[in-house]
Formats: C-alpha cells, sequence, structure tokens
C-alpha cells in the first residue's frame, strides 16, 4: 500500500515558479501615459480655468464701471453753486439748460447753464454732441475749476432731449425745462470768451 505525505502528492498548478505563486514572474506595473498624451490632458484641464477668469474680470470691470458712475453726485446748477466749498475738485454731474451764447473752441465749447436763475459757465473740452445747441437742457460731467472756482470744467455733456432720456426721464426733463428758463441777465463769461475768438456758435 503506498502512502503519500501530504503536501507531496500534487505538482503545483503549471506556469506557478517555486513559490506556487501563479502570478510570479508577470509584471503588473501600471503602464503610464506617453509624455505628449500628459502634456495635451493639462492644456484641456487649464483652457476652462483661464475662460471662467476672463469672463470673471470682465464682469468685475463691468460692475466696478457701473458703480462707480452710479457713485458720482448729481446737482443741479443752484445746488451745485450752493455747494461749491464741500465739492471742491470733486467730479460729478451737474445739470441745466443751456444760455444762448455758444462759444467754440479749439478744444470744445465755452458757454452758460442756467437752473432756477443761477448761471454757471462752463469750460467744456471735446466736441459737443450733435443735438447739444442753446436753449436745451443738458447734464454735464466734470468738477470745479481749481483755479477759477466759480467755473465748471466738463469732458462730457449728455443731451437729455435724445430719444431715450425723454421717454425714461419726462417728469424730469418737463422740471428742467421749466426751471432752466434763461432769465434777462446777461452773463458775462461766454460774453467775454468769445469776444476775443473766431469760433462760431
Amino acid at each position: 500500500m503506498d502512502v503519500i505525505e501530504p503536501g507531496t502528492g500534487s505538482a503545483p498548478p503549471a506556469g506557478a515558479g517555486e513559490s506556487g505563486n501563479p502570478t510570479h514572474g508577470l509584471d503588473l506595473t501600471p503602464a503610464s501615459a506617453p509624455a505628449s498624451k500628459r502634456k495635451a490632458s493639462r492644456g484641456r484641464r487649464w483652457g476652462p480655468i483661464v475662460v471662467i477668469v476672463l469672463v470673471l474680470v470682465g464682469a468685475g470691470y463691468v460692475v466696478s464701471k457701473a458703480l462707480t458712475s452710479a457713485a458720482l453726485f448729481f446737482y443741479t446748477a443752484d445746488e451745485a453753486v450752493q455747494k461749491r466749498p464741500e465739492l471742491g475738485t470733486k467730479v460729478f454731474r451737474i445739470e441745466g439748460t443751456v444760455v444762448d451764447d455758444v462759444c467754440r473752441t479749439s478744444s470744445g465749447a465755452d458757454f452758460d447753464i442756467t437752473y432756477n436763475g443761477v448761471i454757471v459757465p462752463v469750460d467744456h473740452v471735446g466736441d459737443p454732441p450733435q443735438l447739444f445747441k442753446a436753449g436745451q437742457p443738458v447734464v454735464l460731467e466734470g468738477h470745479w475749476d481749481p483755479s477759477r472756482q466759480e467755473l465748471f470744467d466738463s469732458d462730457l455733456i449728455l443731451v437729455k432731449h435724445d430719444a431715450t432720456y425723454t421717454a425714461r426721464n419726462s417728469s424730469r426733463l418737463a422740471q428742467a425745462t421749466a426751471a432752466g428758463k434763461v432769465s434777462s441777465q446777461e452773463s458775462p463769461t461766454t460774453k467775454a470768451a468769445c469776444s476775443g475768438s473766431s469760433g462760431t456758435p
């Protein structure tokens, strides 16, 4: 009778090494992707991030400009004169009606605006808009001149009779027209400026 000792009665499975482990001798290390594919993958990840950053920067700029415009003080000509000491040279918007004498200059135009009987001389830099004319209610953006405090230095004219303004601000326009009626007093500011100028109204 043959006696078979435990563990010696069968041969190890085919392909097994000395240790009896069927995986012995096989390389199971994960293969790494080629360098070109890794770079392409990184590029695809950064693309959307760059687009999002650019969109956020653009949105931030638009919001900051809107807030800056909204933060500008807005006064009628008589209110601006009353608040001139505290306004100093801060940028604000002033409302009034253009007085008859408009003097074109090499840099823009000199003219006066009036509101509730108060007249403010204006030195505007830049081309006035097409609808700008005497007797027209306007909003100007600028500041009091540091050397001649009664003079308003303007670099933006918003004409109040364009279709958009009229549709949105009809009641304010009517008020401005009534308050901006030119008094019989003559403004010496543009008269003196235009007397030595070849500019035409």
